[in-house]
């Protein structure tokens, strides 16, 4: 009887996770994926019997859509350049924390951390402010150095990289601790080695510091092209994927047309050609970790 109980155990202490993640996550993805082969719309909350079951139409119709393409588009410039300023920042803003020795560098690592935890809505919103072109802060400034303004979230090409750095403060926080932590156990016996060697801080840096931060280099670039490749808040609220479509991401297509259009069968296979690819970006990724490291 005690063996069993305790064969037991584990599973009632990992079974109320495993409803949750059940009911919340596995049973609403199935049921998306069964509606991305419907035609399901508006009415098809009211009457089931409306719905056709049309294979992969949607899927052949999202990928010859132009706003799909345009925003696949929009997303890879969101990555390939938000991304690696991510990485360059955090991981530089907590080196140089890591090695002030003053009191004052706590405060900085509060902050670069406090616009990770801040509402996102009501940073947009604020940055939206500061990015008017009349009555903003950041052209008020460039006016004052006789620089004429600059269209930050009505030129297509400048509301992307308004986007981008917008993004790229806000991630820097959440990253910047996690390597904060990695670099922090990192044996102090490698540095001092190092300095009886006769190494000097840069040398300590690229000869110690990143190569024993390589998993958690790999862990943060994981996790920030997976939310990058899903980036939505900000051009939710500051363009509405405006102008000319020029900050229309794959999630906000997706969003625009669920919700906006009703159109939930052509929005839930967008939203699964998105999730096949993140699913391959990530091994990509893994595959290229493990080469490294063979």
């Amino acid at each position: 009887m005690k063996g069993s109980s305790q064969k037991l155990a584990p599973y009632l202490f990992i079974g109320p996770s495993i409803i949750l993640l059940t009911l919340f996550s596995l049973l609403p993805i199935l049921l998306a994926l069964v509606i991305s082969f419907t035609d399901m719309d508006l009415s098809g909350l009211v009457n089931y019997d409306s719905i056709r079951f049309i294979g992969l139409e949607n899927y052949k119709n999202v990928l010859l859509d132009p706003s799909f393409i345009k925003s696949m588009g929009n997303t890879l410039f969101f990555v390939i350049i938000g991304v690696p300023l991510v990485l360059l920042f955090s991981l530089s803003i907590a080196i140089l924390i890591n090695m002030g020795k003053s009191r004052a560098f706590k405060i900085f690592r509060v902050v670069f951390y406090l616009p990770s935890v801040t509402n996102v809505v009501a940073v947009a919103v604020v940055w939206s402010y500061l990015y008017n072109p009349t009555l903003g802060l950041f052209n008020y400034v460039l006016g004052l150095v006789n620089l004429s303004p600059v269209p930050w979230l009505t030129d297509p090409t400048v509301a992307k990289i308004s986007l981008i750095v917008l993004a790229v403060w806000r991630g820097i926080g959440l990253n910047m601790i996690i390597f904060i932590a990695a670099i922090k156990g990192i044996p102090g016996s490698y540095y001092e080695a190092a300095q009886l060697d006769g190494a000097n801080t840069w040398q300590q840096i690229r000869y110690i510091t990143l190569p024993q931060l390589r998993y958690a280099i790999f862990f943060v670039s994981i996790t920030t092209m997976i939310g990058w490749l899903q980036f939505f808040e900000e051009p939710f609220v500051m363009t509405k994927g405006k102008p000319l479509d020029g900050t229309l991401t794959a999630s906000l297509f997706i969003y625009n047309n669920g919700f906006q259009f009703s159109k939930f069968g052509y929005a839930a296979a967008g939203s699964f050609i998105l999730f096949f690819a993140i699913i391959a970006v990530t091994l990509i990724q893994f595959r290229l970790q493990n080469k490294a490291e063979s």
